[in-house]
């Protein structure tokens, strides 16, 4: 009896420390941080250089950097961190990475933002400012958190901010188009300990990645003259088959689930003839690597199934093709990692509302550059540079105030996870 009641209350306090783990998991925050003389120091800083933080925001946002053309962008980030006296380099692709070294004993820290916009340098203009938003296509997605990132480092080395561990500043392109610039970094790189992407509104934590496929679907054929064409088989009915039929596809949504989105509709050059080549994009994206691949297939047989019904010529551009990270259940060792909930106790230390009541505080997708650290297991999470909307439209909007909260966020979080006393498993 007295061996059952042991084993019972063996069973009893594990179990209490089991639900105590899932309910909170590690952390290496210490809120002792924010009395350190020196991080007062640099969050004094940040506080007196805000405003020219903003302006140099809107100059930032009127440079151009289409994804792929981001020289003029790129170029000054290359000049502040070479000022402020990191290790700079260019890579053959437009990265702009700059070291600052810690003085041993941390795990290697990077610190990533996107540089490219999805607009045309044309289409941005002046920034407006009215009241307490910002106002031009690219200001918030990514263009805050690049300001953000070189006021960071303009803070630490103001404040003479030293680190165990080495922090990595890259500045990366291409994200918009595929994560191209980031994957090419973590190709040619030594892997680091930890990586910290800034982009997205200021919020939850993302530590996952959605897998992310970009397809292009294109139907071809002779072509006719509208007065012979009665009758002859299009490529136009085949791509509106395949779209209606696309959209019929039934799954569960987001976070576990999937979605489809159709983003461009191409083709044919003349009102009075057949097309002689239409073709229709597809972003289909899911955390889940099975209904990533599933749904791809099942997309691909109905785009050739249209094409073979209306007689026309078939073929697949695919191209972008990253991975998955996995379901949130497939996530738990990431969720439980130090660096997700050290990011959230950080948001709460400085007040930030993280979720709407309810919500999660950490969300097990992400569309960012800390999407290729996770599908390589490397502990990664992105973190908001402001709050704003609009991304991806010409109506895109920042709070510029929101800015001020996001960068002391990161550099906290930052100083924090490189002074762990060793490199983080």
């Amino acid at each position: 009896m007295r061996r059952r009641s042991f084993l019972y209350l063996l069973t009893l306090i594990g179990n209490t420390a089991l639900s105590a783990q899932v309910a909170r998991p590690a952390t290496s925050w210490n809120p002792a941080l924010m009395q350190r003389a020196d991080i007062k120091a640099a969050m004094a800083q940040l506080d007196r250089g805000f405003p020219a933080q903003v302006e140099e925001w809107i100059a930032l946002t009127q440079m151009p950097a289409l994804s792929r053309h981001e020289e003029v962008r790129g170029a000054y980030v290359r000049k502040v961190m070479t000022a402020e006296g990191l290790e700079v380099r260019t890579d053959s692709i437009g990265n702009v990475t700059g070291v600052r070294r810690g003085r041993g004993g941390g795990p290697t820290v990077v610190i990533a933002v996107h540089m490219d916009v999805v607009h045309d340098p044309t289409v941005v203009g002046t920034v407006r400012r009215m009241g307490d938003t910002l106002f031009a296509p690219g200001v918030f997605d990514n263009t805050a958190g690049v300001a953000n990132m070189l006021a960071m480092i303009r803070a630490m080395n103001a404040a003479k901010v030293v680190t165990r561990g080495d922090l990595i500043f890259v500045a990366t392109v291409q994200e918009e188009i595929g994560l191209k610039g980031m994957e090419y970094w973590l190709q040619h790189n030594p892997r680091p300990d930890l990586l910290i992407a800034i982009d997205g509104g200021l919020g939850p934590v993302n530590y996952g990645a959605l897998g992310i496929y970009w397809t292009r679907y294109v139907y071809t054929s002779p072509g006719s003259h509208t007065l012979f064409s009665r009758g002859r088989p299009t490529p136009v009915k085949a791509m509106a088959a395949a779209i209606r039929d696309l959209y019929a596809l039934e799954f569960g949504p987001l976070p576990d689930g999937a979605v489809i989105n159709v983003g461009q509709v191409h083709g044919g050059v003349i009102y009075n003839g057949i097309p002689q080549e239409m073709a229709f994009t597809v972003d289909l994206r899911s955390p889940d690597p099975v209904l990533l691949d599933s749904l791809d297939r099942r997309i691909e047989r109905i785009a050739r199934e249209a094409a073979t019904k209306e007689g026309v010529g078939f073929r697949v551009e695919a191209e972008v093709r990253n991975g998955a990270g996995g379901t949130a259940a497939m996530l738990a060792g990431a969720r439980a990692h130090p660096l997700v909930q050290t990011a959230i106790d950080v948001h709460h230390a400085l007040g930030i509302t993280m979720a709407m009541p309810g919500a999660e505080e950490a969300i097990p997708t992400g569309s960012t550059d800390a999407n290729m650290g996770v599908v390589r297991k490397i502990p990664s999470i992105s973190i908001g540079r402001a709050a704003g909307t609009g991304q991806h439209t010409l109506a895109e909007s920042a709070q510029w105030p929101s800015a001020l909260p996001a960068t002391k966020m990161a550099m906290l979080l930052v100083v924090t996870m490189a002074d762990v006393a060793r490199a983080v498993p």
